[in-house]
């Protein structure tokens, strides 16, 4: 099992709106070969910042399957308007 975490900076005052654009696009990315699971969380001490945590059965799957279909197109366009800077996706591996 492969951990994508990103931090997700949200523009002020956009908050509500992205929570209800990420409920719209949780089934696009859940209908995803090898997708295992996702955890959206707010920070507590930081406004406007959210953890993404999508659990993949590979990195391939996030990669190569979710980012080359057109699932992602729609997540891109429900999604990627909300944040500034755009996050990095790091990958990490099993639990030790």
């Amino acid at each position: 099992m492969v951990l994508e975490h990103a931090l997700l900076h949200v523009r002020t005052g956009q908050e509500d709106a992205f929570e209800a654009a990420m409920w719209e696009a949780r089934p696009l990315i859940a209908a995803s070969p090898g997708f295992l699971g996702m955890e959206v969380r707010p920070a507590l001490e930081r406004h406007g910042l959210y953890l993404l945590l999508v659990q993949w059965a590979s990195i391939a799957d996030h990669r190569d399957g979710f980012r080359q279909s057109e699932r992602y197109e729609e997540w891109r366009r429900l999604l990627h308007g909300f944040y500034e800077p755009m996050p990095d996706v790091i990958y990490f591996g099993e639990t030790l």
